[in-house]
């Protein structure tokens, strides 16, 4: 038997909703937390501990959210506690240099190949901003190419360029420098080149994108994608600050033999603590201060706590016994759901890659960002909340990534297979 409860009550979970929104606009601190897509009031949490989430008003949920990807060793796991824990009882920042930032390095340098040298920043999108201005920096050039559908955190440049502007207060002149392309296609990607010759400074791409389904890319097409770059000398980045870890070990790169000249990494290397990090070759890198010219800073980056739960996690990660059990939690998960989609022959189509998974509500398989624009989100939510009920957590978007911990049990599993069941046919009535 599992733990996992129904739903009681989440009474003090609503009024707290009401009572933050009066200080935090919207009463969330990040805007994929709120539950405007699903509907509802958000769900406080109290605590974390391993596959499971527990509610300030005593419920518990298996968690499928993840964290939004850190939690892949499952939440709180002893080896990163007690690491994390003895670097905070030294000083949680020091402003210079620890000998845990190089024990850090030196693990992610001979776990990637494509990484020669790294920098460490506090978040997947500080890695994101920090890359594009190293390429331009590198390059002498403005203009960058994104994917429709990649996301790649907050910042003004890669907003900017959105099919469909997600943010206002962004100046027009972002926006002229971004050129947009479809996923999944080189000869877009290739008309863009041509018609920018000698202007752009890199493209960057989820090699698995993560907020439009979880979409794996076409045979040959991250090679195609690395070649183009090559051929007209254009920085390859790959935020990998979903996939890293998430789909194998190191990251997409590895599973599809693709070497990009800069990498962003970020959530599940650390443990749940807060951090980012980029990185490529020696020569690229020595472009930014104090040997080069392109600038980036900061108070946090580096610091002993983020870097001890870092070291934990990447030596743990490193065990092979933790992505087998991933893969055979991640396998039963996904046959179990597809066999119930099968017979019960609904619109719904299981997107995977490694333990990032989505259930798309989609009449066809979900490719690229036209693809994305099918997914009926209304669905979505009537399956997101029979879930909740029966004491499931699960990602409270339509379009974004869930994923599986190790930590989950295989009656955990089983237990999530039985209710999505219950979810699919409530969902289409």
């Amino acid at each position: 038997m599992i733990s996992a409860q129904g739903k009681k009550s989440t009474t003090l979970s609503e009024q707290l909703s009401i009572k933050l929104a009066e200080l935090v606009p919207g009463g969330v601190n990040s805007p994929f937390r709120s539950f405007e897509e699903v509907g509802g009031h958000t769900i406080f949490l109290r605590s974390a501990k391993g596959s499971k989430v527990f509610d300030v008003d005593g419920n518990s949920y298996l968690d499928y959210l993840g964290a939004w990807g850190p939690a892949i060793l499952g939440h709180c796991h002893p080896a990163v506690i007690e690491a994390c824990q003895k670097a905070l009882a030294c000083g949680p920042v020091f402003g210079a240099p620890c000998e845990l930032e190089l024990e850090f390095a030196q693990l992610l340098t001979q776990a990637i190949p494509s990484l020669e040298q790294v920098r460490f920043v506090n978040s997947g999108a500080e890695a994101v901003m920090t890359s594009i201005r190293l390429a331009r920096g590198a390059t002498g050039r403005d203009k960058i190419i994104l994917f429709e559908g990649c996301y790649h955190g907050h910042s003004d440049p890669t907003l900017a360029s959105r099919k469909h502007s997600v943010s206002s207060g962004i100046p027009h002149s972002y926006a002229q420098n971004g050129l947009l392309v479809a996923f999944n296609n080189l000869e877009a990607l290739e008309k863009c080149l041509q018609e920018h010759r000698n202007e752009i400074a890199c493209a960057i791409i989820e090699p698995v994108p993560g907020s439009m389904g979880v979409i794996a890319p076409e045979p040959g097409y991250l090679q195609g994608v690395r070649k183009l770059c090559t051929t007209y000398g254009v920085v390859l980045i790959f935020d990998e600050v979903l996939s890293g870890f998430r789909v194998a070990f190191g990251g997409a790169q590895g599973i599809y033999g693709v070497r990009p000249d800069l990498t962003c990494y970020g959530k599940a290397i650390a443990g749940g603590m807060p951090v980012g990090v980029y990185g490529g070759s020696k020569e690229l890198m020595s472009h930014l201060m104090p040997t080069g010219k392109v600038y980036q800073a900061g108070t946090f980056s580096g610091n002993p706590v983020t870097m001890a739960g870092g070291i934990a996690t990447i030596k743990e990660l490193m065990k092979p016994v933790v992505f087998a059990s991933l893969e055979v939690l991640s396998s039963r998960f996904f046959e179990g759901i597809q066999s119930q989609i099968d017979r019960l022959g609904v619109p719904v189509r299981l997107q995977r890659a490694g333990s990032l998974f989505a259930i798309v509500f989609a009449p066809r398989p979900v490719k690229n960002y036209s693809d994305s624009l099918l997914i009926d989100k209304h669905a979505y939510a009537k399956f997101f909340h029979s879930l909740l009920q029966n004491g499931i957590y699960m990602v409270p978007s339509a379009i974004d990534a869930a994923c599986i911990s190790a930590a989950h049990t295989k009656e955990e599993i089983d237990y999530t297979i039985e209710k999505i069941e219950l979810a699919l046919r409530s969902s289409f009535h």
